[in-house]
């Protein structure tokens, strides 16, 4: 089976939700403790194997590629101060993967978005990281998927049980366990958005799906869907009735980084896991909580 070597990362809408601040700063820079949004998506599909990533930006997301780029000033001055090791610290994900940008020049929705990716992917399987979708865990996620396409040559989504409420915001799959298995599905269709009534199941995917060529002549022939936009989930689904997919409920604990909820949610968990930090910010907080 072939080997999963390629990411996309969408990186190119608007971030309402973040107002007033995603105005000026992108919301995939918007900081985890000391690293930006994006940083976290980039080193997990490095680290999952997928060492050619392409990040899908637009109008104003300069910032995005200014921060996977060698900054020469920053070098000299941390070996002259003798902090050559931290050089390293900086360079990060841009010395371990090849990195690469291409703009969405019209916002049409996230499955158009993915089309402008088609050049880059070629014949190859590609994963696809969701940028408002943090996700920290044992095993990196994407890892995860591709495992799981390895072992059975079909296309992954990664799934998460939600809520009724929920699933009004995602999605919800029409899924069957596979025998044998404790967290995989096969998947033979799914729906965007559904109202009350529609859903299939409670499983919906949440940030992480795994795509094979094939989806691009069908996102050529998908009309716009919920929000007026091409929706991936609708060319997903024209798949999973034609072919079926693979669902793999990961192992992970995945934050929103479209709300403001949960991006604060998201730097109290990575401050509690933070190598340097981590100790004594956890001790800050339990004080901090015991007065309120």
């Amino acid at each position: 089976m072939q080997k999963v070597k390629k990411a996309v990362i969408p990186a190119a809408g608007l971030g309402t939700r973040m107002l007033p601040i995603s105005r000026c700063v992108p919301k995939e820079m918007f900081p985890i403790v000391d690293r930006p949004a994006i940083s976290y998506m980039v080193n997990e599909a490095i680290d999952s194997g997928m060492t050619e990533v392409l990040i899908i930006t637009g109008r104003d997301k300069d910032a995005i590629e200014d921060y996977f780029d060698y900054s020469p000033e920053y070098d000299a001055v941390l070996t002259a101060k003798g902090r050559g090791d931290e050089v390293e610290l900086i360079h990060g994900e841009i010395s371990r993967g090849n990195i690469f940008f291409t703009r969405q020049k019209e916002k049409k929705g996230l499955g158009h978005a993915i089309s402008c990716a088609r050049s880059f992917v070629g014949n190859d399987p590609f994963a696809i990281l969701y940028g408002d979708d943090m996700i920290f865990s044992e095993i990196p996620v994407c890892r995860q998927l591709a495992d799981s396409f390895e072992k059975y040559g079909r296309p992954v989504v990664g799934l998460k049980t939600v809520t009724k409420e929920q699933l009004r915001k995602f999605c919800s799959m029409k899924a069957e366990p596979i025998p044998g298995s404790t967290n995989e599905y096969y998947v033979t269709d799914m729906i965007e958005k559904p109202q009350p009534g529609e859903e299939f199941t409670d499983l919906a995917i949440l940030g992480r799906v795994l795509l094979t060529p094939e989806i691009f002549d069908i996102l050529d022939n998908t009309h716009p869907g919920a929000g007026g936009e091409i929706q991936l989930t609708d060319a997903m689904a024209e798949y999973a009735r034609r072919y079926g997919m693979t669902g793999l409920e990961f192992e992970g604990r995945r934050f929103d980084l479209g709300s403001k909820l949960g991006f604060l949610e998201a730097n109290l968990y990575a401050g509690t896991k933070h190598s340097e930090v981590g100790p004594a910010f956890t001790e800050m907080l339990k004080e901090f909580v015991k007065g309120l």
